[in-house]
């Protein structure tokens, strides 16, 4: 097994290489303007430090958001090509499972990420591997913390209402690709690449041009 992960649904431009034991390689970096740009740099830098190829990679993992739609489509899009070229299967995770992996947590907890326009996309776990209930998109305020740690960079932006965050702040794909070569490894379902979107994007297609009369 070799699971090439990556995410582009928050700030994190992010990719991994898994062989079912352990991370292989990783790198990340933050930057909320350049996903495009980054995404396939970032790919062939963790394959060069494997010591491995594209054509060597069994299986891809992608982010699945929630998350903006521009960023978020980047990693999906290029997950649904790269896997179409190798003809390997690509699965999609959900963003907020990532981190929640990441985090470690054996007790609940909620993850919060940044969704921008004042509002954080969040779940709540019952352990690190269990969704318990989400994912939702809300303004800080309105999130139901009921007394729960609050994981993730989503905190952090609004710690008077939701705490600093804990670690980790953003999905790094080390994490990602451990999860979904967990559930590849015990036969449990994955879900397609494909975005899971909480409310419409920014970008409408324009109206038809008024009609001008005399």
């Amino acid at each position: 097994m070799l699971v090439l992960a990556f995410d582009t649904a928050t700030p994190a431009v992010t990719a991994a290489l898994h062989d079912g034991e352990r991370v292989l390689a990783e790198s990340t970096t933050i930057d909320a303007r350049r996903h495009g740009e980054l995404l396939v740099p970032t790919v062939e830098r963790v394959l060069a430090e494997a010591g491995a190829t594209l054509r060597d990679v069994t299986a891809i993992a992608a982010g699945s958001g929630p998350g903006p739609y521009t960023g978020l489509r980047v990693g999906l899009m290029t997950a649904q090509a790269l896997a179409a070229t190798l003809g390997v299967p690509a699965y999609g995770v959900c963003t907020l499972d990532a981190l929640a992996y990441g985090s470690g947590r054996t007790e609940p907890f909620l993850v919060a990420t940044d969704a921008r326009r004042k509002e954080v996309f969040w779940a709540r776990y019952a352990d690190l591997r269990t969704r318990a209930e989400g994912p939702f998109v809300n303004r800080p305020a309105e999130v139901p913390l009921d007394g729960l740690p609050v994981v993730g960079a989503g905190a952090a932006l609004y710690p008077d209402v939701l705490g600093k965050g804990g670690e980790p702040p953003y999905p790094y794909a080390g994490f990602l690709a451990a999860l979904a070569a967990e559930r590849i490894a015990s036969g449990a379902p994955l879900d397609p690449p494909r975005p899971i979107y909480l409310r419409r994007p920014d970008a409408v297609v324009p109206g038809a041009p008024k009609r001008v009369t005399a």
